[in-house]
């Protein structure tokens, strides 16, 4: 390929034109507390939606199991993605505060299935991953299952199964956004999904807009993507995001060295986020705000 479609290059760049004024006089040592649906983090970094991590290194527990200890011994909220029942039942061993994001299969009682079960076996929250919709050709097949389209109101059937929080993955747009709000939807996870779609705009890009688009609603708004750095998860904050998840900077501490690595990281990440806050005047993570973010104007919506 002569020309660059990797959608992760371009959300990296964007990210990286995103500029840090610094404001140090009157600060103090800031903190990272949090509070979704309800509960209480000690920050607002979350798990990913990973899904098909087996066991590392020979290791009794998978890196979907070791992962979720690490969000139980971190107290932060933790999610994971596509799996049997089975799976989700040693996922809750665990004590982590989990959501469960399921796939939109065609298969639509499998979907309802799934939802329920984690409703009735002590998920947090549950939710559903709308840009694993379509693939290469018409819909997706993800892992040997086929997938399928989800209107609105079919959303709003799934958000009906429990009284648990729902969430809607892979929101992209304004247009999508309102549209998960119109179904019912408690949060929302801005993402391209490591970059399914070629040439998808950066989230942090469309954050703005859609942060805007939902003020007059009580949506939790949460972001992925290249999340590398406290400072990343500090410029999504900034921008309105209220949690940010990592995703791939955590396989290899996972990977090498299971639990302890992941909470090193998150250490270090958190760690970073409170120096970042420290040094722009921001005392806590609910009041962090973009009047220190510096954007190089090189994208705008074409006309």
């Amino acid at each position: 390929m002569n020309r660059i479609s990797d959608a992760n290059y371009y959300t990296e760049q964007y990210m990286d034109s995103i500029l840090i004024q610094q404001r140090l006089i009157d600060s103090v040592v800031p903190v990272t507390e949090t509070e979704f649906f309800g509960r209480k983090y000690t920050t607002p970094i979350l798990m990913p939606a990973f899904s098909h991590i087996k066991n590392l290194k020979g290791r009794e527990l998978t890196g979907l199991e070791e992962y979720s200890v690490a969000a139980k011994e971190c107290n932060m909220l933790n999610f994971c993605g596509m799996m049997e029942n089975e799976q989700f039942d040693s996922i809750m061993s665990t004590g982590a505060d989990t959501v469960r994001i399921v796939k939109p299969y065609a298969d639509r009682e499998k979907s309802k299935d799934q939802l329920r079960y984690a409703a009735s076996h002590g998920a947090v929250a549950v939710g559903m991953d709308i840009d694993h919709m379509f693939g290469n050709g018409g819909h997706d097949i993800c892992m040997g299952e086929e997938m399928t389209t989800y209107t609105v109101e079919q959303l709003k059937e799934l958000k009906a199964l429990s009284d648990l929080p729902f969430v809607v993955k892979g929101v992209l747009s304004v247009e999508d956004a309102l549209k998960a709000a119109e179904a019912g939807a408690d949060a929302i996870i801005v993402s391209h999904h490591h970059g399914r779609l070629p040439y998808a705009i950066p989230p942090m890009l469309i954050l703005p807009e859609i942060k805007k688009a939902l003020k007059d609603t009580r949506i939790h708004i949460f972001l992925d993507c290249c999340i590398a750095s406290g400072a990343d998860i500090y410029k999504a904050l900034a921008l309105g995001a209220d949690g940010v998840a990592i995703g791939r900077v955590m396989m290899k501490p996972l990977e090498e060295e299971g639990v302890e690595g992941v909470k090193a990281l998150i250490r270090r990440l958190n760690d970073e986020l409170i120096f970042c806050m420290a040094s722009t005047g921001f005392a806590d993570a609910a009041s962090i705000d973009s009047s220190c973010l510096w954007i190089k104007e090189q994208y705008r919506r074409m006309e």
